[in-house]
C-alpha cells in the first residue's frame, strides 16, 4: 500500500535503520509520528527521514476512542457515600507522554485522575484540587507547607479522608512532613505510580482505588498506599514515617522498615484490614503546625571522606549525619562535629543500615560523638530524621527532647528485622 497513512491505520515505520510496527495515533505536532506498538506502549518518532508504509487501514477507531476520552466524568453527589478529597502534586500517577521528547510529563490535575481512573466512580464523593504539578524530584519544603495547609482545609470543609497523588521518588519525605505537621482526625493517604498509564503494566488504577478505600477507613494517620507485591492483588499501607522506596522501578518498591505495614487493602474484594496499633478516626481534633526550619542538611559519611565536607553545614540550624553501623564516623570528623554543635547546629546521628538503631555508647567513637554533643537518632530513617529535625527546630519548645520522642511512629520501641516479618 502506498497511500498516506491516517490515524487508525496499522503502519510500518523505518527510520535510521530501526523499524516499528503498530497503529498510527494522532500527534500533537506535525514533526512526530505516534505509534501504539503491539505490546501496548506508545512511541513517538521524529518524522524527518522516516518512511511510513500502510499495512492495513482503519484497524483502530480513533474517532470513537477520542470521543470516549473527551467525555465528561459524571460523578453525582450521594449522601450515603463519604467525601474524599483528591489532592494532586504531579508525578507518574498523574502523567502522560510528551511525544515531542518521548518523556513522561506530569500534566494531569485531580479531575483528570478521576477521568483516567473510572473505577473510582461510585466509591465516594470527590473533591479535587491541585497543590503542585511537578515531578517529585522537584519537591521542596515550601510545597510541603502548602500541601499541609491544603489538606487541613479539605478536612475543615468536611472531607472524610484525603488522597494525595504524589510522585514516588520523594513520597516518603512528603509523607513524613505531613505526619509531623498535622494532627488529623481522618486518614491521609499518599499514593503514586511506578509506571505511567500508557504502559500495560501500569499500577496507577489499583493504587488509586486502594488509596481511596484506605481513605475511607478507620486509621487516621498519614499512610502510603502502594503495591504489596508484583501482582495486582493487594496494596500495603505503610506508616508515613517508616516507609522507604527500596527499588527504582518495581511496583512493590515501597516497604515498611523496622515493622510490618500498618495494614493492607485487598483489591479484589475491596476490604481494608489493619494489624497492630494505630490512631483511630476522630481520636484527635485537627491541628496544623506547618512551620519548617529549612536550613537543615543530611550528610552521609563514607570511608575516606574529607572532614571539610562538614563545612557545608557550618552555620546551619541542623545536620543529620548518616553514620555507619551503630552511628559512627571517622575519628578525624569528630572535632568538626563538636565545632558545629558549639556554634549552635543541632546534630543528629542516624545509621546507614536499614535495620537496627543507633547506639553510640558501645565503641569509643560513639562515646566521643556523644561527648561532642550529638543526638542519637534511634532507629529513625535518615530522611525522616531530616524532616523531623526541620519540623522540631521550627515548632518544638525543646527540639532536642522532640527528637528523642516518637511523635508520629517514626521511632520503634524495638528494632525487629523487617525482612523476617514478610
Amino acid at each position: 500500500m502506498s497511500q498516506t497513512p491516517a490515524p487508525g491505520d496499522r503502519i510500518h515505520v523505518d527510520r535510521s535503520g530501526r523499524t516499528y510496527e503498530g497503529v498510527l495515533l494522532p500527534s500533537s505536532t506535525d514533526e512526530h509520528v505516534v505509534v501504539k506498538l503491539e505490546g501496548g506502549y506508545n512511541v513517538g518518532i521524529d518524522r524527518e527521514e522516516a518512511t511510513l508504509e500502510v499495512l492495513a487501514e482503519d484497524v483502530y477507531d480513533v474517532e470513537r476512542a477520542q470521543a470516549e476520552s473527551d467525555a465528561t466524568s459524571e460523578i453525582e453527589f450521594d449522601e450515603k457515600l463519604p467525601t474524599i478529597a483528591l489532592i494532586s502534586t504531579g508525578g507518574t500517577i498523574a502523567s502522560t507522554v510528551d511525544y515531542r521528547t518521548g518523556a513522561v510529563t506530569a500534566q494531569f490535575d485531580a479531575e483528570d485522575v478521576l477521568l483516567a481512573v473510572p473505577d473510582l466512580a461510585g466509591r465516594a464523593n470527590y473533591r479535587g484540587r491541585v497543590v503542585a504539578n511537578i515531578l517529585s524530584e522537584n519537591m521542596e519544603p515550601p510545597i510541603w507547607q502548602d500541601l499541609a495547609e491544603s489538606v487541613a482545609e479539605e478536612i475543615e470543609n468536611g472531607a472524610d479522608g484525603v488522597v494525595v497523588m504524589h510522585g514516588t521518588d520523594t513520597m516518603q519525605y512528603s509523607a513524613s512532613a505531613l505526619a509531623f505537621m498535622l494532627e488529623t482526625p481522618v486518614p491521609i493517604v499518599f499514593t503514586g505510580s511506578q509506571r505511567s498509564a500508557d504502559r500495560p503494566s501500569s499500577d496507577n488504577v489499583m493504587n488509586a482505588v486502594c488509596a481511596v478505600e484506605a481513605a475511607k477507613s478507620d486509621c487516621a494517620e498519614v499512610l502510603v498506599c502502594m503495591h504489596a507485591s508484583e501482582s495486582d492483588t493487594t496494596c500495603a499501607l505503610h506508616r508515613g514515617t517508616r516507609v522507604r522506596k527500596n527499588h527504582t522501578s518495581r511496583r512493590d518498591a515501597f516497604e515498611t522498615v523496622g515493622a510490618e505495614p500498618v495494614g493492607e487493602v485487598d483489591y479484589d474484594d475491596e476490604t481494608v484490614s489493619f494489624q497492630g496499633e494505630y490512631r483511630e478516626r476522630d481520636a484527635v481534633d485537627l491541628a496544623v503546625e506547618a512551620d519548617l526550619e529549612e536550613d537543615v542538611e543530611l550528610l552521609k559519611f563514607t570511608p575516606g571522606m574529607d572532614p571539610a565536607f562538614l563545612d557545608v553545614a557550618a552555620g546551619s540550624a541542623g545536620l543529620v549525619l548518616e553514620g555507619t553501623g551503630l552511628g559512627h564516623v571517622h575519628t578525624d570528623l569528630i572535632q568538626k562535629v563538636e565545632e558545629l554543635v558549639d556554634e549552635g547546629t543541632t546534630v543528629v546521628v542516624t545509621s546507614q543500615c536499614l535495620e537496627g538503631r543507633v547506639c553510640d555508647r558501645v565503641y569509643d567513637t560513639g562515646r566521643d560523638l556523644l561527648a561532642a554533643g550529638v543526638l542519637e537518632g534511634e532507629d529513625m530513617l535518615p530522611g525522616t530524621a531530616k524532616v523531623k529535625l526541620m519540623w522540631a527546630l521550627a515548632n518544638a519548645e525543646d527540639p532536642e527532647e522532640a527528637m528523642r520522642t516518637s511523635l508520629a511512629g517514626e521511632v520503634q520501641e524495638r528494632s525487629v528485622p523487617w525482612e523476617s516479618q514478610r
